[in-house]
């Protein structure tokens, strides 16, 4: 992520653009714990020098020489102006003019200008696409009231040429926020329109809300004053009212004008999707079927247990995989190469692992085995677990990748001295590999911080994505660096492997994502949309489509085919570092720095609940496979478990109030030996808050009125507290099993 100046003021008020070269990045967890030392703050241009003698003059109380500075360089506020003004109207007419902070003064060759409303918006726009990325959410919001009260002006004023070329250049920007109002106001030509458009009135006649940063807001004051756009300072005084600082805890936000559905992302969000399961290939299910067949023969029959026959896997086949549904995607949207005899028996593993798969609910728990990492907690940035929890991957900032076998075999490199040209079967591979091998092996071939790593679902692949602006694919089989991707700009902050395990996508501080394939060295898509770096990205189960998630506080659903947009999700406060698809592909569940979780309806677009109880950034959300359960683990050392089913409550009823210093066993934990080097420590554990011992805790704090903790929603189901470990990763296997891979912290 970039790091934003100290002197926020100065590099975005001229409009540079600051791109730094990042070394570390927000969405990890290590990472999000640095900061950099601020840049030092040297004056570039003389408005800096000017306004650092005003600051002296105004300090020693030398007024009449800063007014005259001042004046001299035009840096006179509008109440200056028109305090100014007001003295020379009562010099020469005897009669004062009044003035205000509403009463801006404006230059009357610029109101006459027709161009005015254009130029000045126009360089306002430009200036925020240029600004730190830090401030631009915000900024971008106050464009739509502008450009709306700018439209509305040019046509008060007659001037119907201006207004239409104004309206056709930049109704885009705001299409998929407010397509019905700008559809609506389009149709207005002259000023007798705008008196009998009810949508307009609306617009003239209330306040449209905003909410922003002190800094966020005075680097736009400073930006219209500086450069004296006084047709936007109007709009903003009289027609738009900005929240400087935080909402408070709880508060129902209201952006744009009350009781309005100002954010139309309905009409956006109705775009037709395929969410449902991608049916399975004909020739492949055929052969499955005979394999389960000749498998069942060479068992010679079923047993008979308890006097009853337990089904077959062959029967139990036939009931899981039906037929393409109503919106089940084509084939051909998502081409796939021919299916592998390993395809076969992998999926009569899953199907094994169905089996086996334990029922999770609210009255049923899921157990949690946690991996603990020692000697590490500064240097890891990334974890990965493959599918059948076998093989572990943590990427560090030392620019390498470090596999951990977990299942006792033991992984086998090759050895130094053997020659690739006498290679010609799995015999000979096997003879050039070490003889005795390691639990662990270190991958090395990144030029920087590796920050996201991946598996294939059949585990002979592992993707990872670095600082180094690459993506590399590495085989898990021998060990070594296969294919370097190359495409974007800037650092890779995320990756993830398709289902089907042909095709992977990558997130990038470059503000966009793009989607690969593992046979060509080239993106096959670039989704740009976001505003600020994409953090995270996700497949979804039927690999049609791609969810990211951003630090411009929004997720978005595209679509690989047509590599367009086809759902955008707002509701977020902060940047989003985690998201999880359900396995039925009709859910999303996304959380990051604002310590909430809001899952929300693929279908639609709409939120569906939002569940709140975490007391720190929140790193991983993983479903389980009946998708009824969605498991967090987040910088507070905790692992949080909520129930999918239940209904969202409405307003701020449906929280409960919780103690910060909690007490209990830290699940799924266990302490290792500290040593030299990273150390991986496993522990299992379950269970969950006595329901008995949280509400006498509650009763006691009630007395006490130490009701000081965070809101939690009703649909939270357990904690599972750590001592000292914050929880990077969480992940269900096929049996629903809960993995946690956290880093000890020793502070």
């Amino acid at each position: 992520m970039p790091d934003s100046p100290a002197d926020g003021t100065a590099a975005a008020g001229t409009g540079a653009t600051t791109q730094a070269t990042a070394t570390t990045q927000q969405q990890q967890p290590a990472a999000q714990q640095q900061q950099q030392a601020a840049p030092a703050q040297t004056p570039q241009t003389q408005q800096e020098v000017d306004r650092i003698v005003l600051n002296y003059l105004n300090q020693k109380g030398y007024r009449q020489a800063e007014i005259a500075l001042k004046r001299e360089a035009n840096l006179l506020t509008l109440e200056e102006q028109a305090a100014a003004l007001a003295a020379k109207d009562k010099e020469t007419t005897g009669a004062a003019t009044p003035a205000g902070p509403l009463q801006p003064t404006h230059d009357k060759n610029e109101m006459g200008d027709p161009d005015a409303y254009e130029q000045a918006y126009s360089s306002l726009r430009r200036w925020i696409e240029n600004s730190l990325d830090l401030y631009k959410p915000e900024l971008m919001s106050v464009l739509f009231p502008l450009f709306l009260h700018s439209y509305l002006n040019l046509v008060n004023r007659g001037l119907k040429e201006q207004a239409s070329k104004f309206m056709t250049t930049y109704k885009s920007d705001h299409l998929e926020m407010h397509s019905q109002d700008i559809a609506r106001l389009a149709t207005i030509t002259d000023a007798q329109h705008i008196k009998e458009n009810e949508l307009a009135q609306m617009y003239k006649t209330n306040k449209y809300n905003l909410r922003m940063a002190p800094v966020s807001f005075e680097l736009l004051i400073a930006f219209l004053q500086d450069n004296k756009f006084i047709v936007l300072l109007r709009i903003v005084n009289q027609h738009v009212n900005i929240q400087v600082g935080a909402a408070a805890a709880g508060e129902d936000e209201v952006i744009g004008i009350a009781g309005h559905g100002t954010h139309q992302l309905a009409t956006f969000n109705q775009q037709s999707v395929a969410l449902g399961q991608m049916p399975p290939d004909a020739a492949f299910r055929e052969q499955v079927e005979q394999t389960l067949k000749e498998e069942e023969a060479l068992a010679g029959g079923d047993t008979i247990m308890n006097g009853e026959t337990p089904t077959s896997l062959l029967e139990e086949y036939k009931k899981v995989k039906t037929e393409a549904g109503v919106d089940s995607p084509s084939r051909d949207d998502v081409p796939l190469p021919p299916f592998k005899g390993s395809d076969i028996q992998a999926e009569i593993e899953a199907l094994r692992d169905s089996r086996k798969r334990v029922a999770l609910g609210p009255s049923s728990l899921p157990s949690i085995c946690a991996y603990t990492f020692h000697n590490a907690q500064e240097n890891i940035n990334c974890v990965a677990v493959s599918e059948d929890a076998t093989m572990m991957a943590a990427g560090f900032s030392e620019s390498y990748v470090r596999l951990w076998s977990l299942n006792g075999e033991k992984l086998r490199g090759f050895r130094s001295n053997f020659n690739p040209a006498h290679i010609h079967d799995s015999n000979d591979l096997n003879r050039v590999k070490e003889k005795k091998g390691a639990d662990s092996k270190k991958l090395i071939g990144h030029a920087g911080p590796v920050f996201g790593a991946s598996f294939s679902p059949d585990n002979k692949y592992l993707i990872t994505c670095s600082e180094d602006k690459t993506a590399r694919l590495w085989s898990t089989s021998t060990l070594t660096n296969l294919v370097c991707y190359k495409g974007h700009n800037y650092p890779v902050w995320d990756v993830d492997f398709g289902p089907q395990g042909f095709y992977f996508a990558t997130a990038s501080h470059d503000r966009t994502a793009r989607l690969w394939s593992c046979d060509h060295i080239y993106p096959l898509r670039i989704f740009a949309g976001h505003l600020s770096d994409v953090d995270v990205v996700k497949f979804h189960p039927n690999s049609k489509y791609v969810v990211t998630g951003s630090s411009d506080k929004t997720s978005r659903l595209w679509d690989v085919q047509r590599g367009t947009c086809v759902r955008v999700f707002t509701g977020h406060v902060g940047a989003i570092h985690a998201i999880a698809m359900s396995p039925d592909g009709r859910m999303m569940a996304s959380a990051g720095e604002d310590r909430s979780i809001q899952l929300w309806d693929l279908g639609s677009g709409k939120r569906m609940k939002k569940m709140t109880g975490h007391q720190g950034t929140i790193y991983s959300l993983d479903f389980s496979q009946d998708g009824s359960i969605l498991m967090s683990g987040s910088a507070d050392c905790t692992v949080r478990a909520w129930d999918v089913k239940k209904e969202g409550s409405q307003g701020g009823a449906g929280h409960r109030i919780l103690q910060d210093d909690r007490e209990g066993t830290a699940a799924g934990s266990a302490s290792g030996t500290v040593a030299s080097s990273p150390v991986l420590a496993q522990g299992q554990g379950q269970g969950a808050l006595g329901a008995g011992a949280t509400a006498a805790a509650m009763e006691r704090l009630n007395k006490k009125g130490l009701q000081t903790g965070p809101l939690e929603s009703e649909d939270h189901l357990a904690t599972f507290p750590t001592k000292r470990t914050p929880i990077y990763k969480v992940q269900f296997t096929k049996r629903n099993l809960c993995l946690a891979i956290g880093a000890f912290s020793g502070n």
